[in-house]
């Protein structure tokens, strides 16, 4: 399991702009590295991060990135969201060896 960061307002007036960041620190290899024994290790990156909005009626994607092998080791995103009703976001990170991780933020507008 990695690590994940998530920081953004826990509550925001409605029609506000918030910024929401994240990051995820993963044993990252690029497929290309030779390990102590001299075989090449296999490649383990972090392909793709969704963040969904559920406020109770439906999900929607609020931001998604598709990542490829030149991504940061520790990959770093900073988006925007407005915020319109509460509800809880939902963030995924998907790699590859059947890599998933989705942790949640509950989020509430005054």
């Amino acid at each position: 399991m990695a690590r994940t960061l998530i920081n953004m307002p826990s509550s925001a007036k409605r029609g506000e702009v918030i910024e929401i960041r994240t990051l995820i620190a993963h044993p990252m290899e690029t497929g290309w590295r030779p390990g102590s024994d001299g075989k090449i290790l296999p490649r383990n990156l972090i392909r793709r991060l969704s963040c969904t909005f559920d406020d109770g009626t439906g999900k929607s994607l609020v931001f998604s990135a598709e990542m490829f092998p030149a991504v940061a080791a520790n990959p770093y995103f900073a988006f925007h969201m407005a915020a319109t009703t509460s509800g809880t976001l939902s963030f995924t990170w998907e790699g590859d060896n059947g890599f998933a991780q989705t942790e949640t933020a509950a989020f509430t507008v005054a």
